[in-house]
Formats: C-alpha cells, structure tokens, sequence
C-alpha cells in the first residue's frame, strides 16, 4: 500500500523541523572543527591574560581540551572497523598522548609559551576537519 501524504499537522511540522535542522546544522567535522577553534581561543585568551590567569582557570581550560581529545582519542581506538585508515588512527591517538603529556606538564610548571603548541596543534586539525575531503570521481 503506497504511503499517502498524512493530514496530521504535528508530522507535517515534525517533517518541516528535521528538514531545517538538517540544512543548518554543521557536518560532524566541522563540529569538530569548532570545537577545537574554540578550545584554542580559550587557551589563547589564557595567554593573553597571562597575569591574571589563576591555576583554577588553567586548570579548567585544560580540562575542556583534554576532554575534546579524549573524545578523538577514544573515537580512534573504539572503532576499529570504522572508516578511518589505521595509520589515521595510530597518529590520532599518538597526537592525543602528546596533548595529554603537555597538559601535564604544563600544570605541573605552568610557563605561556608552553600553550602555543596546543594552541598550533588544535588550529591546525580544525583547519584540516573544516576543509571539505574531495569526493571521489565515479567509478
């Protein structure tokens, strides 16, 4: 029996609501990609404020990162059958392991310039995850 357009004014609603969300929200990656920006600017700000900044606030914006890595990090050895190459996800977790340490170190010896690789490192794969991936040609 072919589906018939319904008469019921929520679905038409519900229909035109998922429509809409659908064409604004961001890609998966470009999520990503915001997310790691504004971790940066976090951390930025941090720098900038350098004199200012309590160990609460260093604390806690490191956390925010960590958190946001610890989602990669977990993402790369969780799904092993995923779409990613192997390699992909062996550096994933390696550059995790390297945000982890700095973190550490960080808090253990807190010095301003010791942020800006963090600060690099998250511009430099929101860059890479909001760049749109060329599509393959069609077989």
């Amino acid at each position: 029996m072919p589906n018939k357009p319904t008469n019921n004014p929520y679905a038409q609603a519900a229909g035109a609501y998922d429509q809409s969300a659908q064409s604004h929200t961001p890609d998966q990656r470009e999520l990503e990609g915001r997310v790691l920006l504004k971790a940066a600017k976090m951390i930025v700000d941090i720098q900038d404020n350098w004199d200012e900044m309590t160990g609460e606030l260093l604390e806690s914006t490191l956390k925010y990162n960590r958190q946001i890595w610890m989602m990669f990090y977990d993402t790369a050895l969780e799904n092993p059958d995923d779409d990613r190459p192997n390699d992909l996800r062996s550096n994933i977790v390696n550059l995790a392991n390297f945000i982890f340490k700095r973190e550490v170190d960080i808090l253990a010896e807190p010095k301003k310039e010791k942020l800006d690789v963090l600060v690099n490192i998250n511009k430099e794969i929101a860059a890479g995850l909001m760049t749109k991936p060329a599509t393959p040609p069609p077989e």
